[in-house]
């Protein structure tokens, strides 16, 4: 005799019920998307493409362009990897279009970020 399926049960050859754990689910792994500072893009630039690609407000854009010009470098957000792949892509190719050297990368986001 094969397995039969009994509802969520199973039985195996020997006779012996049987039930299969169910999968142990998983937060994704989040990643954060990063401006990094240079010294030819102007800041009205970066702050309005963070208000377009990022949904942030004019203050909050501000806060994070004042952040990326004196560390550096500024988190945007926290996605899922896919989504923070693609707004870096999003963001460097505008950047490209309107000749701006500005560069965004996704880096894995440390847990306290989330």
């Amino acid at each position: 005799m094969t397995n039969q399926n009994d509802g969520d049960n199973w039985q195996d050859d020997s006779g012996m019920a049987t039930q299969e754990a169910p999968p142990k689910l998983q937060k994704p792994r989040m990643y954060q998307v990063v401006l990094l500072n240079d010294d030819y893009t102007p800041m009205e630039f970066v702050v309005e493409l963070i208000e377009q690609f990022f949904f942030k407000s004019r203050e909050n854009a501000t806060q994070i362009m004042l952040k990326i010009h004196s560390e550096g470098k500024g988190v945007c957000g926290v996605y899922t990897e896919d989504i923070a792949e693609t707004k870096a892509a999003l963001v460097n190719q505008y950047s490209q279009d309107n000749q701006h050297p500005l560069l965004c990368q996704a880096e894995p986001a440390s847990s306290d970020e989330e």
